[in-house]
């Protein structure tokens, strides 16, 4: 059995082989680590401490959870896993690559940190997430996770019947708008320089959107009472409390390049890890999971994924632990026939 009995002190990386390493300590990551750690598996998280929704108040959608802190729920999971012996380390992976395998042929990684140590696995689990990459207008990032939102699920309820304005970044921008104005009936269109056909004018004039064609300038308001409305380019200020944007999706791939996993682009926009089953990739040992592989995967569901793969990952390393010992009985047979004749 490989396990770790007693939890490591805070980030002192064990010495030797150890079963897993997951790169991300968000939902996904933390998730997969709980499986790994209840299977006595000997699994160590990487977390950068950057998750895609610390600016957020709360975590919604998830149940029994809804309205949890971030960083709160976060906090619980880190303290899960290290109850059942996992290490959480506090870092960013700068290299994981291939390693020679061991003396049974079982496969092999070298993780390598920022400060220059550097951990062996026999498995790794991708979890690192991704980037919500916004349009450069003047005045949006410093709103974002507060009166700038992207997810109607996420963040919806919390502004429903607000003045909303939805900021178009192409074609998905127009669903966007249909499912914004059911939090609402104040809701605003900007096109900002998209295409929008009389077809897609008519449905919004039905469900009573309004369209502003002129391109936007900035978004105005104050850090701490959010935005107050949209500057147009002709000066005019459109009042809106609460603006939405479709962003560019970018899987967060620093120091990985190493592992040869397949990418592929996402509609409208950005990229993500290649994966199948389980969050199978094709590269052997490595798995990946949430939003790095699925970017549309609420906390809940980057959770379940997580989860799935760490199942799997035990699986695997199961089935390579018994092909291990049962390669072990033939030298040992052989030895004890040499002896006894």
């Amino acid at each position: 059995m490989s396990a770790m009995t007693t939890a490591y002190a805070s980030d002192a990386l064990p010495d030797g082989t150890v079963d897993a390493v997951v790169i991300g300590g968000g939902a996904a990551g933390l998730s997969g680590a709980l499986m790994l750690a209840r299977s006595r598996r000997s699994v160590v998280v990487i977390d950068s401490g950057t998750p895609r929704n610390a600016p957020a108040e709360g975590v919604h959608g998830l149940l029994g959870l809804d309205g949890t802190p971030p960083a709160e729920l976060y906090g619980r999971g880190r303290e899960e896993v290290r109850s059942y012996g996992g290490l959480i380390v506090s870092g960013e992976v700068t290299a994981a690559e291939h390693a020679a395998p061991s003396a049974d042929g079982d496969l092999r990684f070298t993780v390598t940190l920022a400060d220059g140590r550097t951990l062996t696995a026999r498995r790794l689990l991708v979890a690192t997430g991704l980037r919500d990459v916004l349009p450069g207008l003047p005045g949006l990032a410093e709103h974002w996770g507060g009166s700038v939102v992207h997810c109607p699920y996420c963040h919806g309820w919390e502004v429903r019947d607000e003045p909303i304005g939805v900021l178009a970044t192409g074609p998905a921008s127009i669903h966007h708008a249909l499912l914004f104005r059911q939090l609402t009936d104040d809701l605003v269109y900007f096109t900002h320089g998209t295409e929008l056909d009389d077809k897609t004018r008519t449905r919004f004039a039905a469900r009573g959107i309004r369209i502003v064609d002129t391109p936007v300038a900035e978004v105005v308001g104050d850090r701490d009472s959010g935005i107050s409305g949209v500057r147009l380019a002709d000066g005019r200020v459109v009042a809106r409390r609460v603006l939405a944007v479709a962003t560019t999706l970018v899987a967060r791939t620093e120091g990985l390049a190493g592992l040869g996993l397949p990418m592929e682009d996402v509609p409208g926009g950005g990229h993500r890890f290649v994966s199948g089953a389980a969050g199978a990739t094709d590269v052997p040992g490595v798995w990946v999971a949430g939003n790095v592989t699925d970017p549309m995967a609420q906390v809940g569901a980057s959770a379940a994924a997580g989860a799935l793969a760490g199942a799997f990952i035990n699986a695997v390393l199961a089935v390579a632990d018994t092909d291990a010992a049962v390669a072990a009985l033939v030298p040992a047979a052989n030895s004890a026939a040499a002896t006894t004749a």
